[in-house]
């Protein structure tokens, strides 16, 4: 079982706020995931190549294309703040 501080340090990790009770939900349930990664980590792959994905593919979206809008200034007439040429938006993250 993760230590209180283990948890706790995890959470600050991921910008996360947790109350004492959330600090006991979450340790259990890292523990189990701890648990199940090192049951995967006891198979053997000694002839499994590595891979980055289960499924061989190729990327089968379109390529992309500039197209220029007719008319932005339409456009940024309905954004709340425009600036310019430009969308502002509020700052994401923090610090």
């Amino acid at each position: 079982m993760l230590k209180p501080e283990e948890v706790r340090k995890v959470a600050s990790l991921a910008r996360l706020e947790l109350t004492p009770d959330e600090e006991g939900q979450f340790a259990t349930q890292l523990s189990d995931i701890l648990t199940y990664i090192e049951q995967l980590n006891q198979l053997d792959t000694t002839d499994v190549l590595p891979t980055t994905r289960a499924i061989d593919g190729s990327n089968i979206t379109r390529e992309d294309h500039l197209t220029p809008y007719a008319n932005p200034r339409l456009i940024l007439q309905g954004a709340p703040e425009p600036e310019g040429e430009f969308f502002r938006v509020p700052k994401i993250g923090g610090e």
